[in-house]
């Protein structure tokens, strides 16, 4: 296939809209016309990493970790992203990440940390804001069921856990249509009355157009009436970090090594539980320092990042465990994700997992 079709398919899949300002989510180099028969995946864009695609003969680089996030002045080589680029444009790779789009994605890093740790009652812990809005519609009784559909296809009325939600009621619309026009119901030139079902119904703002092109399509009127309402509701389909509970509680040691085990952490950096055993817990894929007040808010007993400063320890490590298992751990399962995507979509585009090690560091 080519590059544009599975940057595409990412792009909606996990929707670019996600990202933060500063990020830089995409396609981050390549010719989006070109041929691919397979892909690599690496958390990270490394010479090593674009090295090894050419010899597997991979034409795509899938990252989580972006290789640009600020503007190329100079391709000389000197710094790591220049390298990196040098050596995808010299084999014809062409690179794609998905960064804090991935992280904040409902079925994303954290979440399937979530899953790993075999947690129950999986929540986002810090939903997205002003990513809603609401469409209202105006359909003849006989064509709502069609019009319903048509909108939940295309991603409208989810809500939570919930999907095919809608709010409905009947009355009548009035309309004249001139002589220019042909109306499914009435004349054209004389006033009509015609039962209708008002629809209402929730989604993502990122799928607004996606959305209206199956009302349009849908709809039997040929000038459709519809409104768009922007909301101020939370999004819990999509957010920052997870929150959940173990099957039971477990004390200190237990919980400690079942982090260890599901993450392949070599060491971990802990606080000691402000209670005797651990029951609900939050986790953040990556930087997670900044949501310990969300996590603590939650509920939770302990909560799982990838990096955490001295002070937060400090400051917060009475009230809730917190425990450090490095940002590359803490992502890796990434990999999974983009991967069961791309089958699930692709099921004969070859997906490989890189053999590279990435992670930049050490212990002894």
């Amino acid at each position: 296939m080519k590059v544009k079709e599975i940057c595409s398919f990412l792009d909606s899949a996990v929707p670019v809209a996600y990202q933060e300002n500063y990020d830089n989510s995409g396609l981050q180099a390549g010719d989006p016309e070109s041929e691919v028969t397979s892909a690599l995946l690496a958390l990270d864009a490394t010479p090593e990493v674009i090295k090894e695609a050419a010899e597997k003969g991979c034409g795509i680089v899938i990252t989580h970790h972006p290789v640009l996030f600020h503007p190329l002045r100079s391709l000389t080589g000197r710094s790591l992203a220049e390298k990196v680029v040098i050596e995808a444009v010299k084999n014809n790779i062409s690179i794609y990440s998905l960064h804090t789009n991935l992280d904040v994605f409902g079925s994303g890093v954290s979440r399937k940390m979530a899953e790993k740790l075999g947690l129950k009652d999986i929540r986002v812990m810090v939903p997205l804001e002003n990513k809603l809005i609401k469409l209202v519609t105006f359909v003849p009784v006989s064509h709502a069921e069609k019009v319903r559909e048509a909108l939940f296809s295309a991603g409208a009325g989810v809500i939570g856990n919930y999907d095919l939600c809608s709010f409905n009621v009947e009355g009548f619309g009035t309309f004249r249509g001139s002589e220019h026009t042909n109306p499914f119901a009435g004349k054209k030139g004389e006033y009509h009355k015609e039962k209708e079902v008002r629809i209402e119904t929730i989604l993502p703002s990122h799928l607004k157009n996606n959305v209206i092109q199956a009302l349009l399509a849908a709809h039997p009127y040929e000038e459709v009436a519809y409104d768009i309402y922007p909301l101020m509701n939370e999004y819990t389909g999509a957010g920052s970090g997870c929150t959940g509970n173990l099957p039971e509680p477990l004390d200190e040691n237990e919980f400690l090594k079942l982090v260890s085990d599901i993450s392949g952490a070599d060491r971990l950096k802990y606080s000691k539980p402000a209670k005797g055993r651990i029951l609900k817990v939050a986790l953040c894929g990556g930087a997670g320092g900044s949501f310990i007040p969300a996590a603590i808010s939650s509920g939770a007993d302990a909560y799982i990042t990838g990096e955490i400063r001295y002070h937060d320890f400090l400051d917060f490590g009475k009230s809730i465990m917190l425990v450090e298992i490095g940002h590359y751990e803490s992502e890796i399962s990434c990999l999974e994700i983009l991967y069961e995507l791309i089958i699930k979509k692709f099921p004969k585009f070859a997906v490989r997992f890189s053999d590279i090690n990435t992670n930049p560091i050490n212990y002894f």
